[in-house]
């Protein structure tokens, strides 16, 4: 019996940096279809979310945050 493999990807936090990142992968499908992740990948990491297929992520709420702050920063420079 061969094993199937099923790409997902995995949103999850970096513990040693607390950022949160995202990976795409492919793990063994078990019966009922959900995935083995090795526990090498989850060394160091909080996983928050695993998702069927490839995700496009377009942004993330770290980077979303730093951009406003900058953006206020700006415009409160600009005052002076």
């Amino acid at each position: 019996m061969s094993s199937l493999y099923k790409t997902v990807t995995i949103i999850y936090y970096d513990e040693e940096s607390l950022a949160l990142e995202h990976a795409v992968e492919s793990f063994i499908c078990l019966n009922g279809g959900r995935v083995e992740i090795p526990r090498s990948f989850k060394e160091n990491k909080s996983i928050v979310a695993v998702c069927e297929g490839k995700i496009n992520i377009l942004n993330k709420l770290g980077e979303r945050v730093q951009v406003l702050d900058e953006q206020v920063f700006e415009s409160a420079t600009a005052c002076y």
